[in-house]
């Protein structure tokens, strides 16, 4: 199976921020929207992620201050992406051995979607129960 097909499923909508607006409205659209991480993007073009773990992590180093700062401040600046291509399988592999839980869908330089670790995870059950169903099917019929 393949990133498209998730894709497909859960649709390719992803929330975006500037990187000079403050961390504190990040934090809150984070919360209003019920997701965990934001691209940062200039342009069209990928400047970071800002994660709940990188927002954790600068309230940690320097205290509540830090939610006047921009999202550039704290964001994730190494991004690793993804395309429609890709296997189920390698992206869980990647996201594993990265330890990060949101991977960016990028094809021919355009963001067309952005992957969480729970939607892989989601995917993966259905498979999982569609097989065992199928497997239930078969056996009622032999």
């Amino acid at each position: 199976m393949t990133v498209r097909a998730i894709l497909d499923t859960k649709g390719h909508h992803v929330q975006i921020v500037e990187p000079d607006i403050k961390l504190s409205a990040a934090v809150t659209i984070l919360a209003e929207k019920k997701i965990g991480s934001v691209l940062v993007m200039t342009n069209g073009r990928i400047e970071g992620i800002l994660s709940e773990r990188d927002v954790v992590r600068g309230l940690s180093e320097r205290g509540a201050a830090v939610l006047d700062e921009p999202v550039s401040s704290v964001m994730t600046r190494k991004i690793i992406s993804c395309k429609l291509s890709d296997a189920v399988s390698t992206i869980m592999e990647v996201m594993t051995l990265g330890k990060f839980r949101h991977l960016p869908v990028v094809e021919d330089g355009r963001v067309i979607g952005l992957i969480s670790i729970g939607d892989v995870v989601k995917w993966r059950v259905g498979e999982y129960e569609a097989e065992q169903e199928a497997l239930r099917d078969y056996i009622k019929t032999a």
